[in-house]
Protein backbone atom coordinates (compact mmCIF):
# COMPACT_ATOMS: atom_id res chain seq x y z
CA UNK A 1 0.00 0.00 0.00
CA UNK A 2 1.22 3.32 -0.68
CA UNK A 3 0.35 6.75 -0.33
CA UNK A 4 -0.59 8.45 -3.56
CA UNK A 5 -0.32 12.24 -4.04
CA UNK A 6 -2.37 13.25 -7.55
CA UNK A 7 -1.43 16.31 -9.27
CA UNK A 8 -3.08 17.48 -11.96
CA UNK A 9 -1.60 19.91 -14.22
CA UNK A 10 -4.15 21.25 -17.01
CA UNK A 11 -1.77 22.56 -19.34
CA UNK A 12 -1.92 23.52 -22.69
CA UNK A 13 0.86 25.75 -23.88
CA UNK A 14 3.05 23.18 -24.76
CA UNK A 15 1.34 22.00 -27.62
CA UNK A 16 -0.67 23.29 -31.05
CA UNK A 17 -3.67 21.43 -30.78
CA UNK A 18 -6.43 22.45 -27.70
CA UNK A 19 -7.91 19.94 -25.24
CA UNK A 20 -5.12 18.10 -23.33
CA UNK A 21 -5.51 20.80 -20.79
CA UNK A 22 -9.06 18.64 -20.06
CA UNK A 23 -7.44 15.41 -19.59
CA UNK A 24 -6.76 15.85 -15.62
CA UNK A 25 -10.62 16.00 -15.32
CA UNK A 26 -11.63 13.55 -17.73
CA UNK A 27 -9.07 10.74 -16.20
CA UNK A 28 -10.72 11.60 -12.71
CA UNK A 29 -14.01 11.13 -14.37
CA UNK A 30 -13.11 7.98 -15.38
CA UNK A 31 -12.81 6.57 -11.94
CA UNK A 32 -8.74 7.41 -10.73
CA UNK A 33 -9.33 7.52 -7.01
CA UNK A 34 -11.94 4.44 -6.79
CA UNK A 35 -9.58 2.28 -8.94
CA UNK A 36 -6.52 3.16 -6.37
CA UNK A 37 -8.56 3.16 -2.82
CA UNK A 38 -9.69 -0.69 -4.55
CA UNK A 39 -6.04 -0.91 -4.72
CA UNK A 40 -5.36 -0.78 -1.13
CA UNK A 41 -3.65 2.84 -1.22
CA UNK A 42 -4.63 5.96 0.17
CA UNK A 43 -5.44 8.49 -2.23
CA UNK A 44 -4.78 12.14 -1.26
CA UNK A 45 -5.73 14.67 -4.65
CA UNK A 46 -4.27 18.16 -4.37
CA UNK A 47 -6.54 19.49 -7.01
CA UNK A 48 -4.96 20.86 -10.34
CA UNK A 49 -1.97 23.59 -10.18
CA UNK A 50 -3.05 26.98 -11.41
CA UNK A 51 -2.55 27.62 -15.03
CA UNK A 52 -3.14 30.42 -17.12
CA UNK A 53 -5.76 30.00 -20.18
CA UNK A 54 -4.49 29.82 -23.67
CA UNK A 55 -6.78 32.64 -24.29
CA UNK A 56 -5.52 35.11 -21.85
CA UNK A 57 -2.54 35.15 -24.47
CA UNK A 58 -2.16 37.44 -27.80
CA UNK A 59 -4.22 35.44 -30.44
CA UNK A 60 -1.15 35.20 -32.61
CA UNK A 61 0.81 33.53 -29.37
CA UNK A 62 2.88 30.51 -30.35
CA UNK A 63 5.73 28.07 -29.19
CA UNK A 64 8.50 29.95 -27.66
CA UNK A 65 5.86 33.08 -26.49
CA UNK A 66 4.70 30.43 -23.97
CA UNK A 67 7.74 29.26 -22.30
CA UNK A 68 8.06 31.58 -19.47
CA UNK A 69 4.42 30.37 -17.99
CA UNK A 70 5.38 26.65 -18.89
CA UNK A 71 8.58 27.14 -16.80
CA UNK A 72 6.59 28.71 -14.14
CA UNK A 73 4.41 26.00 -13.88
CA UNK A 74 6.84 23.33 -14.23
CA UNK A 75 9.07 25.03 -11.68
CA UNK A 76 5.82 24.46 -8.96
CA UNK A 77 5.11 21.20 -10.43
CA UNK A 78 8.46 20.35 -9.56
CA UNK A 79 8.97 21.40 -6.14
CA UNK A 80 5.12 19.69 -5.54
CA UNK A 81 7.03 16.36 -6.85
CA UNK A 82 10.05 16.27 -4.40
CA UNK A 83 7.85 17.30 -1.53
CA UNK A 84 5.68 13.87 -2.02
CA UNK A 85 9.12 11.80 -2.63
CA UNK A 86 10.48 13.41 0.06
CA UNK A 87 7.67 12.41 1.97
CA UNK A 88 7.99 8.49 1.00
CA UNK A 89 4.72 8.86 -1.17
CA UNK A 90 3.92 7.95 -4.87
CA UNK A 91 3.13 10.70 -6.97
CA UNK A 92 0.93 10.39 -9.95
CA UNK A 93 0.90 13.47 -12.27
CA UNK A 94 -2.29 13.88 -14.73
CA UNK A 95 -1.47 16.29 -17.83
CA UNK A 96 -1.89 18.45 -19.88
CA UNK A 97 0.61 18.36 -22.08
CA UNK A 98 3.90 16.45 -21.87
CA UNK A 99 6.08 19.56 -21.09
CA UNK A 100 5.08 19.27 -17.97
CA UNK A 101 7.74 16.09 -17.56
CA UNK A 102 10.63 18.65 -17.22
CA UNK A 103 9.27 19.86 -14.26
CA UNK A 104 8.02 16.31 -12.56
CA UNK A 105 10.85 14.23 -13.20
CA UNK A 106 13.25 16.86 -12.23
CA UNK A 107 11.34 17.19 -9.01
CA UNK A 108 12.00 13.12 -8.64
CA UNK A 109 15.31 13.81 -9.51
CA UNK A 110 16.29 16.26 -6.95
CA UNK A 111 14.34 14.36 -4.06
CA UNK A 112 16.38 11.29 -4.69
CA UNK A 113 19.45 13.09 -4.95
CA UNK A 114 18.80 14.08 -1.47
CA UNK A 115 18.96 10.79 -0.29
CA UNK A 116 21.85 9.80 -2.36
CA UNK A 117 20.62 8.23 -5.09
CA UNK A 118 19.76 8.69 -9.15
CA UNK A 119 16.82 8.62 -11.00
CA UNK A 120 16.11 6.43 -14.42
CA UNK A 121 13.72 7.53 -16.70
CA UNK A 122 11.70 5.39 -18.60
CA UNK A 123 9.47 7.91 -21.70
CA UNK A 124 6.45 5.80 -22.83
CA UNK A 125 5.97 7.61 -25.94
CA UNK A 126 4.87 8.08 -30.22
CA UNK A 127 7.29 10.93 -29.89
CA UNK A 128 10.67 11.46 -29.19
CA UNK A 129 10.52 14.98 -27.34
CA UNK A 130 14.09 15.64 -27.63
CA UNK A 131 13.91 18.48 -29.58
CA UNK A 132 15.28 21.64 -28.15
CA UNK A 133 14.20 25.71 -28.80
CA UNK A 134 16.70 25.77 -32.27
CA UNK A 135 15.71 22.31 -33.75
CA UNK A 136 11.89 22.37 -33.13
CA UNK A 137 10.01 22.95 -36.26
CA UNK A 138 7.10 23.75 -34.93
CA UNK A 139 8.33 25.59 -31.20
CA UNK A 140 5.82 23.48 -29.29
CA UNK A 141 7.77 23.26 -25.97
CA UNK A 142 6.00 19.55 -25.50
CA UNK A 143 8.31 18.29 -27.84
CA UNK A 144 11.54 19.22 -25.85
CA UNK A 145 11.13 17.78 -22.19
CA UNK A 146 13.70 15.07 -22.75
CA UNK A 147 16.32 17.59 -24.26
CA UNK A 148 15.68 19.44 -21.31
CA UNK A 149 16.12 17.13 -18.61
CA UNK A 150 19.10 15.64 -20.02
CA UNK A 151 20.31 19.21 -19.52
CA UNK A 152 19.89 20.95 -23.41
CA UNK A 153 17.86 23.51 -24.80
CA UNK A 154 16.62 26.37 -22.92
CA UNK A 155 18.02 27.08 -18.98
CA UNK A 156 14.69 28.48 -18.36
CA UNK A 157 13.67 24.51 -18.27
CA UNK A 158 16.45 23.50 -16.11
CA UNK A 159 15.07 22.75 -12.60
CA UNK A 160 18.38 20.74 -11.00
CA UNK A 161 21.81 21.22 -10.84
CA UNK A 162 23.16 20.12 -13.87
CA UNK A 163 20.99 17.33 -15.86
CA UNK A 164 18.31 15.81 -14.21
CA UNK A 165 18.60 12.67 -15.71
CA UNK A 166 22.08 10.81 -17.00
CA UNK A 167 21.72 9.24 -20.76
CA UNK A 168 22.55 6.16 -19.77
CA UNK A 169 19.42 5.88 -17.65
CA UNK A 170 16.75 7.34 -20.07
CA UNK A 171 15.12 5.37 -22.18
CA UNK A 172 12.62 5.93 -24.93
CA UNK A 173 9.90 3.52 -25.95
CA UNK A 174 7.35 3.23 -28.25
CA UNK A 175 8.78 6.01 -30.73
CA UNK A 176 7.40 6.05 -34.35
CA UNK A 177 7.50 9.66 -35.14
CA UNK A 178 10.80 11.74 -34.97
CA UNK A 179 11.73 15.12 -36.78
CA UNK A 180 15.10 15.47 -38.18
CA UNK A 181 16.65 17.00 -35.41
CA UNK A 182 15.40 14.47 -33.26
CA UNK A 183 17.21 11.63 -35.11
CA UNK A 184 20.22 13.87 -34.42
CA UNK A 185 19.67 14.41 -30.71
CA UNK A 186 18.98 10.99 -30.00
CA UNK A 187 22.47 9.61 -31.60
CA UNK A 188 24.47 12.20 -29.79
CA UNK A 189 22.88 12.36 -27.21
CA UNK A 190 23.92 8.71 -26.00
CA UNK A 191 20.32 7.76 -24.56
CA UNK A 192 18.17 4.15 -25.28
CA UNK A 193 15.62 4.13 -27.96
CA UNK A 194 13.20 1.46 -28.51
CA UNK A 195 11.28 2.15 -31.67
CA UNK A 196 8.03 0.43 -32.73
CA UNK A 197 10.24 -1.29 -34.93
CA UNK A 198 12.40 -2.68 -32.26
CA UNK A 199 8.61 -3.25 -30.58
CA UNK A 200 7.53 -5.43 -33.47
CA UNK A 201 10.26 -7.53 -34.23
CA UNK A 202 11.76 -7.91 -30.59
CA UNK A 203 8.91 -8.09 -28.83
CA UNK A 204 7.80 -5.78 -26.42
CA UNK A 205 8.77 -8.04 -23.63
CA UNK A 206 12.13 -8.31 -24.63
CA UNK A 207 12.18 -4.62 -24.91
CA UNK A 208 11.26 -3.95 -21.52
CA UNK A 209 13.07 -6.73 -19.81
CA UNK A 210 16.16 -5.17 -21.32
CA UNK A 211 15.17 -1.17 -20.50
CA UNK A 212 14.12 -2.30 -16.94
CA UNK A 213 17.33 -4.45 -16.45
CA UNK A 214 19.67 -1.90 -17.63
CA UNK A 215 17.68 1.04 -15.71
CA UNK A 216 18.67 -1.21 -12.39
CA UNK A 217 22.04 -1.16 -13.18
CA UNK A 218 22.10 2.62 -13.83
CA UNK A 219 19.47 4.27 -11.72
CA UNK A 220 18.53 3.15 -8.12
CA UNK A 221 14.81 4.19 -9.13
CA UNK A 222 12.74 5.26 -11.93
CA UNK A 223 10.50 7.47 -12.81
CA UNK A 224 7.90 7.05 -15.95
CA UNK A 225 6.30 9.68 -18.20
CA UNK A 226 3.72 7.78 -20.21
CA UNK A 227 2.02 9.74 -23.18
CA UNK A 228 -1.23 8.30 -23.64
CA UNK A 229 -0.09 9.32 -27.90
CA UNK A 230 1.68 5.73 -27.62
CA UNK A 231 -0.83 3.62 -27.74
CA UNK A 232 -2.24 3.10 -31.06
CA UNK A 233 -5.22 5.38 -32.12
CA UNK A 234 -7.54 2.08 -32.06
CA UNK A 235 -7.66 2.16 -28.59
CA UNK A 236 -6.82 5.46 -27.77
CA UNK A 237 -8.45 8.18 -29.93
CA UNK A 238 -8.19 10.86 -27.76
CA UNK A 239 -4.79 12.04 -27.44
CA UNK A 240 -2.99 15.24 -28.22
CA UNK A 241 -0.96 13.96 -31.18
CA UNK A 242 -1.98 10.62 -32.78
CA UNK A 243 0.15 8.36 -34.52
CA UNK A 244 -1.01 5.11 -36.27
CA UNK A 245 0.42 1.86 -35.58
CA UNK A 246 1.08 2.03 -31.63
CA UNK A 247 0.78 -0.21 -28.62
CA UNK A 248 -2.28 -2.51 -28.31
CA UNK A 249 -4.48 -2.25 -25.33
CA UNK A 250 -2.88 -5.08 -23.42
CA UNK A 251 0.88 -3.87 -24.66
CA UNK A 252 0.14 -0.49 -22.90
CA UNK A 253 -0.75 -2.89 -19.44
CA UNK A 254 2.34 -5.42 -19.56
CA UNK A 255 4.55 -1.79 -19.89
CA UNK A 256 2.90 -0.55 -16.51
CA UNK A 257 3.00 -4.30 -15.31
CA UNK A 258 6.68 -4.75 -15.75
CA UNK A 259 7.36 -1.45 -14.70
CA UNK A 260 5.21 -2.61 -11.26
CA UNK A 261 7.11 -5.64 -10.81
CA UNK A 262 10.75 -3.68 -10.66
CA UNK A 263 9.82 -2.43 -7.58
CA UNK A 264 11.75 0.66 -8.26
CA UNK A 265 8.89 3.15 -9.56
CA UNK A 266 8.85 6.09 -7.77
CA UNK A 267 6.10 8.23 -9.23
CA UNK A 268 4.61 8.86 -12.83
CA UNK A 269 3.09 11.02 -15.34
CA UNK A 270 0.10 10.37 -17.65
CA UNK A 271 -0.38 12.84 -20.63
CA UNK A 272 -2.14 14.37 -23.55
CA UNK A 273 -5.74 12.92 -22.89
CA UNK A 274 -7.82 15.07 -24.81
CA UNK A 275 -11.42 14.92 -23.91
CA UNK A 276 -12.02 16.81 -27.10
CA UNK A 277 -11.45 13.79 -29.08
CA UNK A 278 -12.17 10.76 -27.52
CA UNK A 279 -15.28 8.34 -27.66
CA UNK A 280 -17.25 8.28 -24.93
CA UNK A 281 -13.68 9.53 -22.56
CA UNK A 282 -12.41 5.90 -23.51
CA UNK A 283 -9.05 6.91 -23.58
CA UNK A 284 -9.51 8.33 -19.69
CA UNK A 285 -10.22 5.09 -18.82
CA UNK A 286 -7.45 3.04 -20.43
CA UNK A 287 -5.71 5.61 -18.73
CA UNK A 288 -6.93 4.76 -15.07
CA UNK A 289 -6.09 1.25 -15.55
CA UNK A 290 -2.49 2.04 -16.92
CA UNK A 291 -2.18 3.94 -13.71
CA UNK A 292 -3.74 0.98 -12.24
CA UNK A 293 -1.43 -1.43 -13.53
CA UNK A 294 1.37 0.87 -12.62
CA UNK A 295 0.41 0.54 -8.72
CA UNK A 296 -0.42 -3.06 -8.49
CA UNK A 297 -3.44 -4.48 -10.24
CA UNK A 298 -3.08 -7.70 -12.03
CA UNK A 299 -4.88 -10.00 -13.81
CA UNK A 300 -4.72 -12.82 -11.28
Amino acid sequence: MSLIDLFGVPLDLGASRRGVDMGPYAVRAAGLRQALLALGHDVHDHGNLAVADRGTFPPDARGADFLPTIASVCAELAADVEASIAARHFPVVLGGDHSLAAGSAAGASRALRARGENLGLIWIDAHGDINTPGTSPSGNVHGMPVAHLLGHGDPRLHFTDGPAVRPEATFLIGIRDLDPGERAHLRAFGVHVFTMHDVDRRGLSDVMDEAITTASINASALWVSYDADVQDPVHAPGVGTPVAGGLSWREGHLVMEMIADSGRLVGLDLVEVNPILDVSNRTAELAVGLIASALGKRIL
